[in-house]
């Protein structure tokens, strides 16, 4: 049933009202929200729906768990509210939707709300319209909370990465994953300091893991010295490992480089490929053997 709007406002009792899709608030913002109403009063009442229940009347929250909040610290027994005609899955809904059109939200809020709408029966199509997102944005918001992929997911909401490169590197085995940056890449939708910066975040993933709050929750300790001769050698390692794959991959690419034009050279042979049309080489060796583009 469709929520239908209060004509009126009314004083509701605090203690009647139960939030019905609690959230964690940003401690600065609340403390600017409880300022403001402490200065100004309460310039926008909440919206409530009553709940039919023995001892009432009680009410469900639809929106305004901050201002609600922010009353209650103040010491406020009860707070302007609109009350509306709704149950409470339309009520849930509707404070699911206000936390999803946020200007400023957390990339995990969005993953909660958008969650806790799919797990209530409610398809893309429908989380769509009712966020106001696309289509495409809540599918794949949706396959990569499946995947348990908060860095991509983190990367998507800070407009590192489109939604689609994410869901392909989240989807990828790790040995594919270059590929779909490569990808990326082409179509020129990931370029210059996007490309740096989602390099850098697969390599995390790859090291530490798709998920984020083990790491966020994790005290910070002094860096000791020994700490930071270990990570300056690891860092070590890690490049001259760099530096021998691509002295091999260089390696390998000059002995085929060399291979290629001497087989070329040789008129027989170059006339069974170009018979079957096999003349074509991939650009990037072409350049290296100007033969290939000389008129034969």
């Amino acid at each position: 049933m469709a929520a239908t709007p209060a004509q009126r406002v009314e004083m509701i009792p605090i203690e009647r009202i139960t939030v019905v899709n609690p959230r964690v608030r940003n401690q600065r913002v609340f403390s600017e929200i409880v300022e403001n109403i402490a200065e100004v009063g309460l310039k926008r009442p909440i919206t409530v729906s009553r709940r039919a229940e023995a001892g009432g009347p009680f009410y469900d929250l639809v929106c305004g768990q901050g201002r609600l909040e922010a009353c209650r610290a103040l010491g406020h027994s009860d707070v302007p509210a609109l009350v509306v005609s709704a149950d409470e899955e339309d009520c849930l809904v509707a404070s699911l939707v206000e936390n999803c059109a946020r200007r400023q939200h957390h990339a995990l809020d969005l993953l909660q709300d958008v969650s806790g709408m799919k797990e209530r029966g409610y398809s893309p199509s429908e989380i769509a319209r009712k966020t106001g997102l696309t289509k495409e944005y809540v599918s794949g918001v949706i396959r990569l909370l499946e995947n348990e992929e908060e860095r991509l997911l983190r990367a998507v909401e800070s407009g590192m990465m489109p939604i689609s490169v994410a869901v392909q590197i989240a989807e990828a085995e790790d040995g594919d994953v270059q590929s779909a940056l490569q990808a990326a890449y082409e179509s020129k939708q990931l370029r210059g300091r996007k490309l740096i910066a989602a390099r850098r975040l697969v390599e995390t993933r790859r090291r530490r893991g798709k998920a984020m709050r083990n790491e966020e929750q994790k005290p910070k300790r002094p860096l000791s010295s020994e700490a930071l001769v270990r990570a300056y050698e690891e860092e070590t390692a890690r490049k001259r490992a760099l530096i021998r794959r691509s002295e091999a991959a260089k390696a390998r690419l000059t002995f085929i480089t060399e291979a290629l034009r001497t087989l070329i050279d040789d008129d027989e042979f170059y006339g069974l490929i170009e018979d079957q049309g096999l003349d074509n080489l991939p650009a990037n060796l072409a350049d290296r053997i100007p033969e290939m583009a000389v008129q034969r």
